[in-house]
């Protein structure tokens, strides 16, 4: 049966775009529907390969990289459905990459496309194909897939960068803390100097709790104004003050069904902290310039670096809050009290940072470790990394004790 070929062409421009490059596959056993795609798609600027049914077009899917997939739904030997499920199957299976899929179908096939659609299939088009549909279609595949690939190495460099490096009494007490904690709903204070890597403890136990699918909203409190903290954590209503010309959902309540990590909570206003307060007792928040709560569902780590104790003697912090917030605390010491740390995490860094810039990797010496524990780190982990990079930049593949005298 002679299927239609019909491109609708109104409203199209053929804007070829030869850095593109991306692969795609095209599985249909009409040699005609086929040609026709490769024609299109090849002047746009993709690579374009063919297969004539369902069997061969999943040899070559699982033998090769792809970027996108088109496959027609009905074909002889193996239909697109039952090469979606095979497809998606296998590379789950081998733990590699499925490319996005979309599916060819007739007038008479929607529901199936729309069943493709709830097995993972990408999109479908319709017959007969509409020129702009085909190229639309095609680019938010691929938009997809790159977002999804840059999203990957985001997460691996994030992941990354919230390590606890070090085997240290002190660091090892510290993790053995979140091992604990993490699962709980019990509310965390985490203290410690500058640079000493709490945000990354507040990291760890939201990456380990039954919260991690749910977002981690971070608000530094001492960098907010406290004119403006109020409205940042919870939101406000249109008109509630000059340039609130729409309502705006609060930190609260982004972090709902998730985690609230309050830096530098210490640095809060009182009277933030009251209705921070109010709403960990009562679960509910109530937006500037609005009368109505709303309920919230939020686990509150907060962190500082401040003496609480102090602060609350000094009356700069409420002792009530300071109750509510102090379940579980975590100290985090400082690089001065774990320098045994100080090898693991140099080569942590040095790793990182070669990676991150595309550098071969150097080497510290035993000279340069012993001189970098000799000295005192006032900036904790951070003027460690900083030093680290210095140190790569400026120095030999090998990097010694002079090194680290000359530009540490």
């Amino acid at each position: 049966m002679q299927k239609n070929l019909h491109f609708s062409l109104k409203s199209c421009t053929f804007a070829p775009n030869y850095e593109t490059m991306a692969k795609i596959l095209v599985i249909d056993d009409e040699r005609a529907i086929r040609n026709t795609l490769k024609e299109i798609l090849e002047f746009e600027g993709y690579t374009i390969e063919l297969a004539e049914n369902g069997r061969l077009g999943l040899d070559k899917a699982l033998s090769t990289t792809y970027d996108l997939i088109f496959t027609d739904i009905k074909m002889p030997e193996m239909d697109g459905m039952e090469f979606l499920h095979t497809y998606r199957s296998s590379c789950s299976q081998q733990g590699v990459e499925d490319a996005p899929v979309v599916m060819i179908t007739g007038h008479g096939s929607v529901d199936n496309a729309v069943e493709a659609l709830k097995s993972g299939a990408f999109d479908f088009i319709q017959k007969p194909l509409d020129l702009n549909r085909l190229l639309l279609t095609t680019k938010h595949a691929l938009d997809h897939k790159s977002l999804v690939q840059e999203t990957k190495v985001l997460r691996k460099k994030i992941g990354k960068r919230n390590q606890m490096i070090g085997n240290s009494p002190a660091i090892s007490r510290v993790r053995a803390i979140i091992d604990k904690v993490a699962a709980t709903e019990a509310r965390v204070l985490i203290t410690g100097a500058n640079g000493t890597g709490k945000e990354v403890v507040a990291h760890l136990i939201h990456e380990n709790s039954t919260r991690a699918k749910g977002a981690l909203v971070e608000v530094n409190c001492a960098a907010i104004p406290s004119e403006l903290i109020e409205s940042e954590l919870f939101g406000h209503t249109k008109g509630s003050f000059t340039s609130a010309i729409k309502d705006r959902a609060g930190k609260f309540e982004q972090a709902d069904g998730g985690t609230l990590f309050l830096d530098e909570i210490g640095d809060m206003s009182l009277s933030a902290q009251a209705k921070v307060l109010r709403a960990l007792q009562e679960n509910e928040i109530t937006r500037v310039g609005s009368d109505k709560p709303i309920k919230v569902n939020v686990r509150v780590i907060a962190a500082t670096n401040k003496n609480l104790q102090q602060e609350i003697a000094d009356g700069h912090f409420r002792e009530d809050l300071f109750h509510r917030l102090n379940v579980i605390p975590i100290h985090v010491p400082s690089l001065d009290e774990r320098k045994e740390d100080i090898p693991l995490l140099v080569q942590h860094f040095t790793d990182l940072i070669c990676s991150e810039q595309g550098w071969r990797t150097k080497i510290f010496d035993a000279s340069a470790i012993a001189k970098l524990q000799e000295r005192s780190w006032h900036g904790n982990i951070r003027e460690l990394r900083n030093v680290v990079e210095r140190l790569i930049i400026l120095a030999g593949d090998t990097i010694t004790d002079q090194d680290v005298a000359d530009y540490a």
